[in-house]
């Protein structure tokens, strides 16, 4: 006989775990602001709570969800356990989130949703595992939290041991950046001349996110060379070179037509008004005209629905097909959907398709107030109030940018906003 109310907490863990798939895919969506997400996530809190009612039917019904080691069950199950205060509990979840890489950002992404003070015991605790794989999960979950490990980090940069285990050694490299950790540098610039990928990558982005500009020059190869990197590398490359050598960057990568893409994504973060007609003359090319469009706003702050500049009638857009478009970030970037990437989705799926005629028209009438050189975000020159506005009420890709810039414009230790966390109440 079937227990009582299991099929209430059966349909909390399925609900829960498939409203966190959702967000995974929000959180990277061009058309979610912030108020959206935060909906979400209290429908989602709403389904956990649901099941702290009565702990052990929504714990069997957590176990039997496991199973399928898919990334949403592996959420609601660790918040669950941890709620639950059940050793037990928790070890099934960390295991199974462990054992599929698959799973663990569901993992990963409990550990952020947590309150501190259901979380902080447990970081502690895996950071101080002598089990590898438990201290990753205690490096993610501080990267997720924008939490400073101390003196672990320290270690973790400097020992070997800790070098021999790439993904774990990245991690480490990443968090430096992310808290913006000055002390850190020398072993950033150690690991910048290494000969993994990962590991120079990791080490050249957290270095010039720490604001050593002499670090942005190795970005190069990973800008001109499509892979899991190059978006990251352009978003950050470009917000700090100075305009004339961004121009040479991006006339360069414009001499390779299959970058033509990634030309679009330059100079958007650049934010120079000078190459708005050339973004016009994109907009006519069905494969791009929706990407295009999103670089203008971006540097113009037009919104191409509030003004009309859209197309009635979108000519088809031709699909970009996720296998051949490299402005993913690798499994460094994939592991946690609190600071994930856009996976599998297309870019310009969710995008407006503009008036290539319409926006021309505008663009003449407003040109006359921008001023050529000088760069752009949102419609203003880069400055913190309106990135602080544009952080709070803006869709999530805006977010993102916004972020970036933040950080690099307050030269302190102020740590990178992580516009993938949990939204505060």
């Amino acid at each position: 006989m079937k227990p009582p109310y299991k099929d209430f907490y059966e349909h909390n863990v399925d609900d829960a775990s498939f409203l966190w798939i959702l967000r995974s895919v929000k959180i990277e969506q061009p058309h979610y602001n912030a108020h959206e997400i935060y909906d979400l996530e209290q429908r989602i809190e709403a389904r956990l709570d649901g099941l702290m009612t009565a702990l052990e039917p929504a714990w069997q019904a957590c176990e039997e969800a496991l199973a399928c080691q898919q990334s949403g069950e592996v959420f609601t199950a660790m918040v669950t356990a941890v709620r639950s205060h059940d050793s037990g509990k928790i070890k099934t979840a960390v295991d199974i989130g462990l054992e599929n890489a698959l799973a663990t950002p569901g993992l990963i992404s409990a550990m952020g949703w947590l309150p501190e003070a259901l979380a902080a015991p447990w970081i502690e605790r895996f950071l101080n595992s002598k089990d590898m794989a438990h201290q990753y999960l205690g490096l993610a979950a501080c990267s997720v939290r924008r939490q400073n490990p101390g003196e672990y980090l320290t270690q973790a940069l400097q020992h070997g041991d800790c070098r021999q285990h790439e993904k774990h050694y990245c991690r480490a490299l990443r968090l430096s950046g992310e808290l913006r950790r000055q002390n850190d540098l020398p072993a950033l610039q150690q690991a910048i001349h290494d000969d993994n990928e990962n590991i120079r990558f990791q080490a050249t982005w957290s270095a010039v996110l720490l604001g050593h500009l002499a670090s942005v020059p190795h970005l190069h190869n990973f800008v001109f060379n499509a892979g899991p990197y190059q978006h990251r590398a352009i978003q950050l490359a470009f917000r700090l070179l100075p305009v004339e050598q961004a121009r040479e960057w991006i006339g360069t990568l414009s001499e390779d037509e299959s970058q033509t893409r990634a030309v679009i994504k330059a100079t958007g973060a650049l934010g120079d008004p000078h190459a708005i007609h050339w973004l016009i003359g994109k907009m006519q090319a069905p494969g791009l005209a929706k990407l295009a469009g999103e670089a203008f706003t971006t540097i113009t702050g037009i919104d191409l629905q509030t003004h009309q500049l859209v197309l009635e009638t979108p000519h088809n857009i031709t699909a970009i097909d996720p296998a051949d478009d490299n402005d993913n970030d690798n499994e460094m970037d994939m592991d946690d959907n609190m600071d994930g990437d856009s996976s599998d989705q297309d870019d310009d799926e969710n995008l407006p398709t503009p008036d290539p005629e319409k926006v021309a028209a505008l663009w003449r009438r407003q040109s006359p107030h921008y001023i050529m050189g000088q760069r752009y975000f949102r419609g203003q020159p880069i400055n913190a109030t309106h990135l602080q506005a544009i952080l709070t009420s803006g869709t999530q890709r805006q977010r993102h940018a916004a972020a970036l810039e933040l950080a690099l414009l307050n030269k302190s230790d102020m740590p990178l906003p992580n516009t993938r966390a949990r939204i505060p109440a």
